[in-house]
């Protein structure tokens, strides 16, 4: 062996040992090796003792990722060898089993060779990327110019006298030449003059027509059957206008009986086919058919009754579509127009035949954001239409406080009317959680026009009494409710109560009767609103503000 390991020089030899090492370890003995004197044993590792002597020995530190466990030794019975034995001997335990053959040690010899030899990951990829001319970096290629629309429109001119079906397209040229030579000729020579009645008429199948296409294509081309579908009924409409207006063919109630009905279809389609488009232009012409067919006569009932029809079938789509543009659009007109004609037209002499109109809209306008609401997924907040919600009763009251003329207990008892209804609707509308939102706002408007109308039937100093009962009782619900802005404007009543009722005593005036005048009255409830409010302060634990609650009202 030790003659094999001095031969053995170089790569070949140390990837021959190497292999060897591997294939004891993947047989899970330990053998002996090559010994440079006789008897000497393996080391165990980091002595690093030399195998042999000569040039060529190899140190057991040498050999890669090979050592000799204890336990590898004890598994195969290897036995240190005696002192007793040849100088030159192996013991018989400690025999290697034969070494495999030379070829894989050659071939790992040339592997590690060839390893050697293996040019850096930076070489690869230099040589990998081929050197660009420098031109094509700095000058990108240029597209081809795109061709001029001359050249365009005389290519797909060529194409189409060239390709396909040449005959017939040239003949459907000819037809169309020859079809408007012949209508000129008729026109000449009068053929085609027709009554207006035929014309409208013509017109009018024409529309008709195209109405039934657009519905039967609502399925394969919805965009395309709903924009033929409202043009068709606008045609129907303009044809109508202009047999009323123009040409005089037609009444004013069989116009707008025509009108009301072609609006009320448009209407149903828009519901049927889901769009919000088409109900819009539905009832934006609805609105606006009364001024173009409109004769000048001033019947505001007439015009009133046909809004109150077209403002029931907002209220019906709105109770199957949430479509709030739609709602808005029947808002502005119906208060819109009403309020031009008021401040135009209106007289005490209308008060009879105009009042109930006022309260039918207002009604209709009341419920839409309840049925949008009870209609709603959970969502309430979303589902609020401020606008609507209290834009109909401001908008409606000022029209009310018109048609009375400026009469203070008549306005005063409509304020307390509209008080009772929006505290009626909240009351209802809070016993759901859905709906809660809708109801706090609703009783927010019952709160003010419940104060709007202390005004409107009192005196200056009367209203302010009231108002300092007002601020005790919001004062009591903030503290029942622990919130903080309803408990300063239960305060800021009572303290602007006050300094109503100052500004309006009259120092230089004494009042005949001493107790029951309206100037003790009035001190004597902001007396007791002062102690009312000491007294729920106290209750809710701040004794600090229920002391200077008493001393206000002693002073």
């Amino acid at each position: 062996m030790d003659g094999w390991a001095a031969a053995t020089g170089g790569g070949a030899g140390a990837a021959a040992c190497a292999v060897a090492a591997q294939w004891c370890r993947a047989c899970g003995c330990a053998s002996a090796s090559t010994r440079g004197r006789a008897g000497r044993a393996w080391e165990r590792p980091g002595e690093a003792s030399a195998v042999g002597t000569g040039p060529g020995s190899i140190a057991d530190g040498d050999l890669p990722g090979y050592r000799t466990s204890d336990a590898a030794r004890q598994a195969v019975g290897w036995q240190a060898p005696g002192a007793d034995h040849d100088a030159v001997g192996v013991s018989a335990s400690a025999v290697p089993p034969p070494l495999p053959a030379q070829a894989p040690a050659e071939a790992m010899a040339h592997s590690a060779i060839a390893g050697s030899e293996r040019p850096s990951p930076q070489a690869q990829a230099t040589r990998a990327e081929p050197a660009q001319p420098q031109s094509a970096q700095s000058q990108p290629p240029q597209p081809p110019a795109a061709p001029s629309a001359i050249a365009r429109a005389a290519s797909a001119l060529k194409r189409w006298f060239t390709q396909g079906n040449v005959p017939v397209k040239v003949g459907m040229l000819v037809l169309l030449a020859g079809v408007a030579s012949l209508l000129k000729y008729a026109s000449d020579q009068g053929w085609m003059r027709m009554p207006i009645e035929l014309r409208l008429a013509g017109i009018s199948v024409l529309a008709l027509a195209g109405l039934i296409f657009g519905w039967k294509q609502r399925a394969q081309r919805p965009g395309f059957a709903l924009a033929l579908q409202g043009g068709a009924i606008g045609g129907l409409l303009l044809t109508v206008f202009a047999a009323f207006k123009l040409y005089g063919l037609l009444d004013a109630g069989t116009a707008l009986g025509i009108s009301m009905v072609l609006i009320a279809g448009m209407c149903v389609l828009a519901v049927l086919q889901d769009s919000r488009t088409l109900a819009v232009l539905g009832v934006l012409a609805g609105f606006l058919a009364p001024i173009w067919l409109s004769t000048g006569s001033g019947n505001h009932v007439a015009l009133f009754s046909y809004y109150a029809v077209l403002n029931a079938g907002i209220v019906a789509i709105a109770w199957t579509r949430p479509w709030r543009v739609l709602n808005l659009l029947g808002f502005a007109f119906t208060f819109g127009i009403g309020t031009v004609w008021g401040a135009l037209q209106y007289s005490p002499a209308k008060f009879a035949t105009t009042e109930p109109f006022l309260l039918l809209f207002f009604a209709m306008y009341v419920a839409i954001p309840v049925l949008h609401a009870r209609r709603g997924d959970g969502s309430a907040g979303r589902l609020i239409d401020g606008s609507l919600l209290f834009g109909t009763p401001l908008v409606a009251f000022a029209l009310q406080a018109r048609l009375l003329e400026g009469d203070r207990l008549p306005l005063a008892l409509c304020a307390v009317a509209v008080a009772a209804l929006y505290a009626g609707l909240g009351s209802w509308l809070l016993r759901r959680a859905s709906t809660r939102v809708l109801g706090q706002a609703h009783a927010m408007l019952a709160v003010g026009f419940a104060t709007l109308a202390v005004p409107l039937a009192l005196s200056a100093r009367a209203t302010a009494s009231v108002f300092a009962l007002e601020g005790v009782g919001l004062l009591w619900l903030g503290l029942g409710q622990q919130r903080r802005v309803s408990q300063v404007s239960g305060v800021a009543l009572q303290v602007f109560a006050a300094v109503g009722v100052a500004f309006g005593v009259d120092a230089w005036r004494y009042d005949a009767v001493a107790v029951a005048n309206a100037t003790c009255m009035s001190t004597v409830l902001l007396a007791l609103a002062g102690w009312a409010s000491a007294w729920f302060l106290r209750d809710a634990g701040h004794r600090r503000r229920a002391l200077l609650a008493y001393l206000w009202g002693l002073g």
